[in-house]
């Protein structure tokens, strides 16, 4: 049974930072290409940031410079440290094991930025 459990979210104030984790079990963890995902209310969901098993990270346009999505293979787990936060970053982010299908996804943990 794949589990894929997000945490870290919160409320912050804008130019604040927060640090999302998410610890993934039954998946070959090592060998998955890992993905952050994001949904504000009313849009679709969006690519954030993707990490492989190894090589280059991948960052959309609008978190560029930002943020920064690691991945630690002994934990099984992967990060996304969001500084500099926005009230436009506000969304629901998702975790998901991606490149292969099945893509498996998180429940999704909520980050609200105030202004």
């Amino acid at each position: 049974q794949v589990q894929l459990v997000e945490s870290g979210g919160g409320v912050v104030q804008a130019g604040g930072s927060l640090r999302l984790s998410c610890a993934a079990s039954g998946i070959i963890f090592s060998s998955r290409a890992m993905g952050w995902y994001r949904q504000a209310p009313g849009k679709q969901r969006e690519l954030v940031a993707a990490i492989p098993s190894s090589g280059t990270t991948t960052y959309a346009r609008f978190v560029k410079g930002r943020f920064t999505i690691s991945r630690d293979n002994d934990k099984n787990t992967v990060y996304l440290q969001m500084n500099s936060l926005k009230p436009e970053d506000t969304a629901v982010y998702y975790c998901a094991a991606i490149g292969v299908v099945p893509y498996y996804w998180g429940q999704g943990t909520q980050v609200t930025v105030s202004s």
